[in-house]
């Protein structure tokens, strides 16, 4: 009988916080400056030069130990994480060893049989981020020490996610609880936002842990979930082979969907910490504390829950509260009078379509809210035709105009009324007999086919319902002769 094996993960995310400088230092952050430019003695690591900590990144840092529901540390302090690497200049890393800004926290995530399930946050500590060591280069390995410093927060989840896909659901869950907090861009194509994951397996029913692996250089979430399957996959023939798993870190292989060794695991106890002599501890207010906790803004789960209250369903309400930009408009069209499920329908279908072929952001149109408000209350009114909806509503989010304008401008009212509407269904029949002989033979899907013909011969104005009332009074009628 074949072994079942259940799979084991906790993720360390590395979160770039949203500061105008370093984390020790006055160096800016920008994100692909030249190599080397953003740089300074303390980032660099040179003798005498003396951190001082940023206050803005330290209420960062509490602000998302608060938003993932930690308890918070009433102290600060740092400490020398040290290993070798080129792109380390100094040797060690400023860190967190012991007392880290935030313990026990949690994120609820939905599991793949759609039940809520808590994903248990271990520590989220602050840290500077190293440099970028830039192999191949012309047979050359290069170092930017432009990332050198920037302040990181970094989440350790306990082992508590059972699949790849629910570590993709976590990670999009933790994206967008630090989007709404303010705390980062968390871009993983910046490096903002970067995963390693530790992965075991063990037999189902089994309390005991089996040997961990470490998985690195995963650069989106799709890469997350191919590299967590591949190497659950690996792992489980290593066993069914009656071997052991090596304890080691692997590097994923983005083109060939592969995991490959790269070193040895380290062991804390590598890493020699101990207290940084040039930074004191910080006792931090209660106040001050307490303030960061009330003064939250609204999260993904308080938002989803909001939508669904307004009639939105809970696939709407993800979609929109995933993708911030869009949940801002969706408030602003709200805001302009228009309903809310009319509203999301919109945001999500005929707004971010498009935006997706103009390859270009929500913030791009900021009459985009005011413009679906009047579209949506001209199609209530019955004064125009969803297609001509759709067509106003894209010629006029390029041109900033009132789409009611251009309604009267262009004459768009919707045509109604048999006299109106006859010559072009008559037309319509006239022109399309194989369509007319389907609806004949029974085939009724024909008559969706002749509706368009009108719409067309019409420009999108007519009224559908009045179109296909009139077809089918032609046609029957005229069967029946």
């Amino acid at each position: 009988m074949t072994q079942a094996y259940e799979v084991v993960i906790g993720l360390e995310v590395h979160v770039e916080l949203l500061t105008a400088s370093k984390m020790f230092c006055a160096c800016g952050t920008e994100f692909g400056q030249p190599p080397n430019t953003l740089v300074c003695p303390v980032c660099l690591g040179l003798p005498g030069a003396l951190p001082v900590p940023n206050e803005k990144a330290v209420e960062l840092a509490y602000r998302a130990a608060a938003a993932l529901n930690c308890r918070l540390a009433p102290r600060l302090a740092f400490h020398r994480k040290h290993y070798f690497y080129p792109d380390l200049t100094k040797g060690y890393q400023i860190s967190q060893a012991q007392s880290p800004v935030g313990e026990h926290g949690v994120v609820l995530i939905e599991d793949e049989e759609g039940r809520e399930k808590p994903i248990r946050i271990r520590r989220l500590h602050l840290e500077e981020d190293t440099g970028k060591s830039l192999h191949d280069q012309g047979g050359e390995s290069l170092v930017d020490l432009n990332r050198s410093g920037v302040p990181l927060i970094e989440i350790v989840t306990e082992p508590d996610i059972r699949s790849p896909e629910e570590a993709r659901r976590f990670l999009q869950e933790l994206r967008a609880i630090l989007l709404y907090a303010g705390v980062s861009n968390v871009r993983m194509e910046e490096g903002s936002l970067r995963c390693d994951a530790n992965i075991s397996l063990r037999p189902v029913g089994s309390q005991a842990f089996g040997t961990l692996v470490e998985v690195k250089n995963m650069n989106s979430f799709r890469s997350v979930k191919r590299a967590l399957e591949y190497e659950a996959q690996r792992q489980k023939e290593i066993l069914e082979r009656g071997e052991e798993v090596v304890r080691e870190t692997r590097h994923f292989d983005e083109t060939r969907g592969i995991t490959r060794s790269a070193r040895a695991k380290e062991e804390a106890a590598d890493y020699r910490y101990f207290p940084e002599p040039d930074l004191p501890v910080l006792e931090l207010d209660p106040a001050w504390l307490e303030g960061i906790r009330k003064n939250l803004p609204e999260l993904p789960a308080q938002r989803r829950q909001r939508y669904q209250s307004l009639g939105l369903s809970p696939y709407q309400a993800s979609v929109l509260v995933a993708e911030p930009s869009l949940a801002k408009v969706f408030e602003a069209t709200l805001a302009e009078g228009a309903p809310a499920v009319a509203a999301a329908n919109w945001v999500m279908g005929e707004l971010q379509g498009y935006l997706q072929e103009l390859g270009k952001e929500a913030e791009a149109f900021p009459l985009a809210p005011r413009q679906i408000a009047v579209i949506l209350k001209l199609l209530e009114e019955e004064a125009i035709t969803g297609p001509v909806a759709k067509k106003l509503f894209r010629d006029t989010l390029l041109t900033g105009e009132d789409p009611a304008e251009v309604v009267e401008r262009e004459g768009l009212r919707q045509m109604g009324g048999r006299e109106t509407l006859l010559p072009a269904v008559e037309q319509a029949i006239r022109e399309n007999p194989a369509a007319v002989a389907d609806y004949r033979k029974g085939k009724k899907a024909a008559i969706g086919f002749l509706v368009g013909q009108v719409m067309r011969l019409t420009q999108g104005r007519a009224n559908p319902k009045e179109v296909q009332d009139l077809l089918r009074q032609a046609l029957d009628g005229e069967g029946s002769q």
